[in-house]
């Protein structure tokens, strides 16, 4: 491609993302010379030199840069602003605009499923992600977070959210009273792992797991097993995605077209 708008991916190890895929679909979708490519890297000072070099229109931002790559921007926005985490940034005539659409793309998952006002709603996991996730849902049900460092767990009691110890006795005591679960870490992408054993699950709840590879978790086969309703990490996905396109090109993007696109990629 030359001539066209460059968008792109910052990460440690991205080489197996879906958002090219994604994003790239939209852009042929909808008409738009652009192309959406991957910027692993070490480091995200160099990252974001090489972005701004080339004139990137705008990036995603992922582990374990979503807060690191605040130093590198000239504002946030909406929620970035007060959450201090960022995974979209738009190129706003050579100034960086940092955003999160981390949040707001697990809301819209969660309300395809289920009514979120006023759920108890449990977090695993209190990094970029899970602190986004908290924010959002926050305005709209009674959330909790669980974290093994006391660090996160501050930080998330910061932005007015309740935060606790990641332990097996913490985690069965919440998940006894929880609507909604999330797991907000990134267990399960590797190996036949679950932070819950399967039987504090109940089958009255909402389980949603933001691993999307694979798309069926340990979490998840344990939660369709007690016959909980599941939200796998390929809705929250796509609903960033969308939102992330939305800040970049004022188009809206097709959640169930996107879906579509990512499920041929994994197969």
């Amino acid at each position: 491609m030359s001539g066209g708008k460059l968008y792109g991916l910052i990460g440690r190890n991205v080489e197996n993302s879906l958002s090219p895929v994604i994003h790239n679909a939209l852009f042929k979708r909808y008409g738009i010379d652009a192309f959406y490519t991957k910027i692993s890297s070490d480091s995200i000072g160099n990252a974001m030199k090489k972005v701004k070099e080339l004139d990137f229109k705008g990036i995603n931002i992922t582990m374990p840069y979503k807060e690191q790559v605040i130093s590198y921007l000239d504002e946030l926005r909406g929620d970035a602003e007060i959450i201090r985490v960022v995974n979209t940034v738009k190129n706003e005539d050579g100034r960086f605009v940092g955003y999160n659409t981390d949040g707001i793309g697990a809301l819209k998952a969660l309300k395809r499923f289920t009514n979120l006002i006023g759920k108890k709603v449990l977090i695993l996991g209190g990094g970029g992600a899970g602190k986004s996730i908290a924010y959002s849902l926050s305005k709209l049900a009674e959330v909790t977070v669980l974290d093994r460092k006391e660090s996160r767990i501050k930080e998330v009691e910061k932005i007015g959210v309740k935060g606790g110890l990641l332990n097996r006795e913490n985690l069965r005591n919440l998940i006894e009273e929880v609507d909604i679960l999330i797991n907000a870490t990134p267990v399960g992408m590797k190996g036949d792992e679950s932070l819950v054993p399967g039987e504090f699950l109940r089958e009255d709840m909402v389980v949603m797991d933001i691993v999307y590879a694979p798309l069926q978790t340990r979490l998840l086969k344990d939660s369709i097993e007690r016959g909980c309703i599941t939200v796998d990490g390929l809705w929250m996905l796509v609903e960033q995605a969308a939102e992330s396109f939305r800040i970049w090109t004022g188009m809206e993007g097709d959640p169930i077209f996107m879906r579509k696109v990512a499920m041929e990629a994994l197969k």
